[in-house]
């Protein structure tokens, strides 16, 4: 199936969020496509189940996606995230090279790829990536505002 718009491809992140509700954690979903809109692979938060900090969405499908690709250079996929990374996983796209760059909520705390820093188009670093921010940006805050607004 091909992903063509950022919309679809933002609805896969945020099935993987949805998944990360129903597990009591954070509701941050991520995906990964090819250059031709193919889905390699998704995942959502899972630090409280593996009791792992790294374990954010975007970690787990760059990892996975390498493994799938064969290559740590993701130069032709496209990530999708339900909220703004921040500096680890920001971090992390930059340096697999992952081309662009598509998330749904502002990360205001935390953001690192516009809100706080910009880290996957800083100047001084070897690679930029493309972003699109504010894809669905109500479905995303809606997920969020409902897990946190459950633990108060």
């Amino acid at each position: 199936m091909k992903y063509t718009s950022n919309e679809d491809k933002m609805k896969v992140a945020l099935d993987e969020a949805r998944k990360a509700l129903d597990i009591d954690e954070v509701p941050v979903g991520a995906a990964i496509f090819d250059k031709d809109d193919n889905l390699i692979c998704a995942n959502h938060n899972r630090r409280e189940l593996d009791q792992n900090p790294m374990s954010h969405a975007e970690i787990l499908v760059l990892e996975e996606a390498s493994k799938i690709l064969g290559t740590w250079r993701l130069e032709e996929t496209t990530i999708a995230v339900t909220l703004e990374p921040d500096a680890m996983c920001a971090g992390a796209i930059s340096l697999s090279r992952v081309k662009k760059l598509i998330y749904g909520a502002q990360n205001e705390k935390a953001g690192a790829a516009f809100s706080l820093y910009n880290i996957p188009q800083d100047p001084r670093l070897n690679h930029f990536v493309e972003i699109k921010d504010n894809i669905l940006t109500h479905e995303s805050e809606a997920i969020l505002s409902s897990f946190f607004d459950s633990k108060r």
